[in-house]
């Protein structure tokens, strides 16, 4: 079959981005300030900044004759379909995005989107999760999104009392030592 018959992008309209998760159903994209506008900083970046870039490229690109071995065409055109593809995941999340700010929280003693939460584990271990949004996610600096089994457990619970939510290993049971609201970088 002619190549010139052929989408190249048929396969990549898909509107999420590959691995992350989807918002629940009739949800707001809950999100902190720095999330925000970390998300915002990212499509200003893209959409001022790299887009323009190799857009140039590739118009240099193809005006150096046949495309079918010309890399740079190539490789910039598949970068473009990367960053179209991001684009739009950005501004759909943005567009339904409800920014809430911790500092915001009348009631400070019970646990909800925003809180940084204290906790000791069934060993006596101390940790700390910080509950924002699905795109802000960072485990590795004890950030869980709200729609996390750990982050439901926890939402409305306060100090001293203990949840239970299901982990890899079976049900898990924390104690919740300290409640803050705290702006998060």
């Amino acid at each position: 079959m002619n190549k010139a018959f052929v989408r190249e992008d048929a396969a990549e309209d898909d509107e999420e981005e590959p691995g992350l998760p989807a918002l629940p159903v009739g949800s707001k994209n809950y999100m902190t300030p720095a999330g925000h506008a970390r998300m915002q900083k990212e499509l200003s970046h893209l959409v001022r900044g790299e887009r323009p870039a190799v857009v140039s490229i590739v118009s240099w690109a193809a005006g150096n004759g046949d495309r079918s071995e010309n890399g740079d065409y190539i490789y910039g055109k598949k970068r473009l379909r990367e960053i179209d593809r991001r684009i739009r995941f950005l501004t759909k999340r943005l567009e339904n995005a409800l920014v809430v700010d911790p500092l915001d929280q009348p009631n400070t003693d019970t646990v909800y989107f925003g809180a940084t939460v204290s906790v000791l584990d069934e060993a006596g271990a101390e940790a700390r999760y910080s509950i924002v949004g699905l795109d802000e996610t960072d485990p590795a600096r004890g950030r869980i999104s709200w729609i996390s089994p750990l982050a439901r457990a926890l939402l409305k619970a306060r100090i001293g009392d203990s949840v239970r939510f299901p982990a890899p290993g079976g049900m898990r049971e924390l104690e919740i030592i300290d409640i803050e609201y705290k702006t998060l970088d």
